[in-house]
């Protein structure tokens, strides 16, 4: 799918075509198929879902060095896949960035958007709210280096671990048959770091003025956004609601499927 500057994305499209569209939006550096497949088929027996790889992820064209772009490009990708599917509006998930992004969405064209589910991110103009923790800080600090294949999976499963956090018990097992599922799409083992590298400008928003109906996940063993971001972000938006994932963390692991397809589907039921 073109979506301009010399960018095409990897989009696919489950479940009934003449179903409500649900628009997934993952975070940064992060493929489609980070949303794993048990919650994609979920959301498929009620909508048709769209989920995409971001530029310089996943099967969608590499060339940040040769092109770069801003993250509120990756926001404006947003539209172009719905535009390019022919949807005029559509119910949206956003993980993390992908948070970040469906928010700028939201203020600037909410006609866009029958509703809007967020977890992983703080508000847009939300400038007190907690920082992810300082031991994930120090493993991003390393993310990009140049290392052995070993030391590269050892790297990865340090972050996994990270990311899913301490509530529930990390399947080691489970994160490797993603990854090498996730490598064997993309074609190579090294992890993206483009939007790393992006210009973050031209991002904030007033979400005050949000008028889409917005469930806001909590997870509260998040150690990029924890505790009270989600309620925060909630407090912020006239139409939110929040709900709490139990033992969820920023990640999405087999445990999690079940109650964040509840909660989402119960929330797009509404509208």
């Amino acid at each position: 799918m073109d979506v301009g500057d010399g960018y095409q994305l990897w989009v696919e499209t489950p479940g009934d075509p003449s179903a409500p569209p649900l628009l997934l939006v993952m975070g940064a550096n992060a493929s489609g198929l980070e949303w794993p497949d048990a919650l994609v088929d979920r959301l498929a027996e009620h909508h048709r879902v769209v989920r995409y790889d971001h530029r310089d992820t996943g099967r969608s064209t590499h060339a940040f060095d040769e092109r770069p772009y801003a993250l509120r490009d990756l926001a404006r990708d947003l539209l172009a896949v719905l535009d390019a599917l022919g949807v005029d509006r559509a119910h949206a998930v956003g993980m993390s960035l992908g948070g970040t992004l469906l928010q700028v969405q939201l203020v600037d064209h909410p006609e866009r958007f029958l509703s809007a589910t967020i977890l992983g991110t703080p508000a847009l103009d939300d400038h007190e709210a907690p920082g992810p923790l300082p031991e994930l800080l120090e493993v991003w600090a390393e993310m990009g280096r140049d290392r052995p294949p070993a030391e590269e999976h050892e790297w990865q499963l340090r972050h996994a671990r990270l990311l899913h956090g301490p509530d529930l018990p990390f399947d080691a097992a489970e994160h490797e048959e993603r990854e090498r599922r996730i490598a064997e799409h993309r074609g190579t083992p090294s992890a993206a770091t483009a939007h790393a590298r992006a210009d973050q400008r031209g991002l904030e928003r007033d979400t005050s003025a949000i008028v889409v109906p917005v469930l806001v996940v909590d997870a509260l063993a998040d150690p990029v956004a924890p505790p009270p971001t989600a309620e925060r972000l909630a407090s912020r938006v006239p139409l939110a609601r929040r709900v709490v994932v139990p033992g969820m963390g920023h990640a999405l692991p087999a445990a999690v499927v079940g109650p964040l397809a509840a909660a989402v589907l119960e929330h797009t039921a509404r509208y």
